[in-house]
């Protein structure tokens, strides 16, 4: 018989499973099992039992449940509950954000969590994920450390640095890792990733326009922020799953708060907290000894984390024909979050999660009520930047907003644990008022935070950020109007003279001429100069090949702000080989030092030569001019 009769044992089940419900629900139920919980294979269509979840307070109250049916093969080794729920205040909302979690008993057994919904819904009809998948989930052995912090021992600054070839091997990579050239990093990108990957996992909202069923969103209760760095937020992390909403969250504690989490309660995954707080709110589904399961879907789905969780207390249920929601907040800091998976996050009550202490403060601001802000973030290969980024620029606006043309600088103080401080500064102009709170994506705090967590050689830990911004209300800014060639074509080895038109914002248009020096070696050709602000100019270096040469690109990575830098190519070749760059390299250098017995060989490097010209004044605008060098005649 030919060999493509034979077919695949995998293939077999797969196309069995499709066919033979009852096989493939045999497959679904997960390897772990209880006493007190159903079968999905025993779950039968008009079943009645109920559901916990907390309504007010910290309590958790019962809502009545009947089965619809089971969908089988929703995700992969995974069934569907589906549900109607019955309770007053359910019957006005439908499906709720925030009761994602709530377990569901059917005579008196415990069938899973309440998780899915649809957007829009006019029914009170929910998706149950199944108890046993999730019991996996809380099964799964756990690595001694996540990102090089062991779990339940907090970072501290300046210990013993280890080497890379010590460090290799033993890192754990979440799938919140972000994909891009070693030592950069955008976050904004870095959430385009993250959805992406959550969507192929649950699917997106829509398809073909026809609403679908989704993981009901987990709401990001957000307080102290703008409502402009709310929908930031919301269009970085709307896409995962989370639902930003300006609705407080902060919490000030609650000493009569219960001490453990219990099935229905409340659970928050505090992403930051103190003077500004956004807090992801689910429900608990069941406890076993330190552990416990809770939402019946993944926050991000990123794998072993390590985030702060609280104890919640829910002020009301918010009806929305969109999407309802619990608003609530944290009030006793318990656990972290150690799981996150497909099928429910799993939170440990002992473990005490790291996070990074942010300290904000705003000179330069007469009168503003409040200038120094301090506030903590969970330290995570995403979130950590994300809400450095979304927290520093609804300060900076709460602070400081105005509509008037501004010039700032920034200086940052980065602490890691293995590879010391890291000094950044920034400077530069806002024309029409304070810089956007998307501008601070853009921050070398920012970048810095995301390039090293994310980093691919070994793990490290940010032990706290400090951030001090001065601001200027003035109009000593220079706009380059246009740049003007004096000479349109030089001899060779002879410097090209551009005149630069800068406007100021009062008085007169200015004139400075410029004088930039050629290589004789570009005789014969034209050259395109670009004339731009130094702050917007960044050193040419080589990719880094280590954490330690990373840190090192980090510092001084612009021209000085107040200055023009000419650019140009060079037209010779350069390389760029374990961090280091060689320019000026003979044609043909590079074929002559590629290596034959290895591939680890040096990489062509595209090299801009730079003229920097001093100003007293910051500038504001480019251009671009080209200019012909005349042959050398022999």
């Amino acid at each position: 018989m030919p060999k493509s009769f034979y077919l695949p044992v995998a293939a077999l089940l797969g196309f069995l499973a499709a066919v033979v419900p009852n096989l493939n629900s045999a497959r679904a139920e997960g390897k772990a099992t209880r006493a007190d919980i159903m079968p999905v294979d025993q779950i039968k269509r008009g079943m009645k039992g109920y559901g916990l979840t907390v309504f007010e307070g910290t309590t958790p109250e019962k809502f009545g449940v009947e089965v619809i049916d089971v969908l089988y093969n929703f995700q992969p080794q995974q069934e569907l509950i589906l549900i109607k729920t019955d309770h007053p205040r359910l019957d006005v909302a439908k499906v709720v954000a925030g009761m994602s979690g709530s377990p569901i008993y059917i005579d008196g057994k415990m069938i899973g969590a309440y998780a899915y919904g649809w957007t829009f819904g006019r029914e009170p009809v929910a998706g149950v994920t199944p108890i046993r998948n999730m019991l996996d989930d809380l099964e799964r052995p756990l690595p001694k450390q996540v990102d090089g912090i062991p779990f339940g021992t907090l970072p501290k600054p300046h210990q013993a640095s280890r080497s890379s070839s010590e460090a290799q091997g033993k890192r754990t990579v979440t799938g919140s890792l972000y994909r891009g050239e070693r030592g950069s990093y955008d976050v904004e990108r870095h959430a385009k990733q993250l959805a992406e990957a959550k969507s192929k996992l649950v699917g997106s909202a829509t398809e073909s326009g026809v609403a679908t069923l989704k993981p009901v969103a987990t709401p990001l209760l957000m307080g102290g922020l703008t409502a402009r760095s709310v929908n930031w937020a919301k269009d970085l992390l709307g896409p995962m799953g989370l639902e930003p909403l300006q609705a407080g969250g902060g919490g000030k504690g609650d000493p009569g708060a219960p001490k453990r989490f219990v099935a229905g309660g409340a659970v928050g995954i505090q992403l930051i907290r103190g003077d500004l707080s956004a807090t992801g709110l689910g429900t608990v589904t069941r406890v076993e000894g330190d552990k416990l399961v809770a939402f019946g879907h993944p926050m991000m789905n990123s794998g072993v984390s390590n985030l702060p969780t609280a104890i919640g207390r829910i002020l009301w249920f918010l009806a929305s024909d969109m999407r309802s929601f619990k608003i609530g907040m944290p009030v006793r800091e318990v656990g972290a979050m150690v799981n996150d998976r497909q099928a429910s996050i799993v939170v440990s009550h002992s473990i005490e999660a790291p996070v990074i202490p942010v300290k904000f403060k705003v000179k330069g601001a007469p009168g503003a009520p409040v200038t120094d802000w301090n506030f903590e973030v969970a330290h995570e290969k995403f979130m950590t930047p994300a809400f450095i980024a979304v927290a520093l620029g609804n300060a900076m606006q709460t602070t400081a907003a105005e509509r008037q043309d501004v010039t700032w600088t920034v200086k940052s103080k980065l602490v890691t644990r293995d590879h010391g401080t890291i000094l950044l500064e920034d400077q530069g102009v806002s024309v029409g008022g304070t810089p956007d709170e998307r501008e601070f994506a853009e921050s070398p705090l920012v970048k810095a935070a995301g390039a090293i967590l994310n980093n691919p050689w070994e793990p490290t830990v940010l032990a706290s950020a400090e951030v001090e911004i001065e601001l200027r209300y003035e109009r000593e800014i220079l706009r380059l109007r246009g740049a003007d060639l004096l000479d349109a074509e030089v001899d060779a080895g002879e410097p090209a003279r551009v005149r630069l038109t800068l406007e100021p914002y009062t008085g007169k248009a200015i004139t400075r001429v410029i004088s930039i020096p050629l290589p004789r070696h570009l005789a014969g050709g034209t050259v395109n100069i670009t004339l731009e602000p130094g702050y917007n100019v960044e050193y040419e270096r080589a990719a880094p090949e280590s954490l330690g040469e990373l840190v090192r690109n980090l510092e001084n990575q612009t021209y000085p702000a107040k200055s023009v830098v000419a650019s140009f190519s060079s037209g010779n070749g350069a390389v760029s080989y374990k961090g280091r760059v060689a320019k000026n390299l003979p044609p043909g250098a590079l074929d002559s030092i590629q290596p034959v017995t290895t591939s680890i060989a040096p990489d062509a490097f595209g090299t801009q030569v730079r003229r920097v010209f001093t100003l007293g004044q910051f500038m504001t605008g480019q251009d671009s001019v080209s200019v012909k060098i005349r042959p050398v005649l022999r």
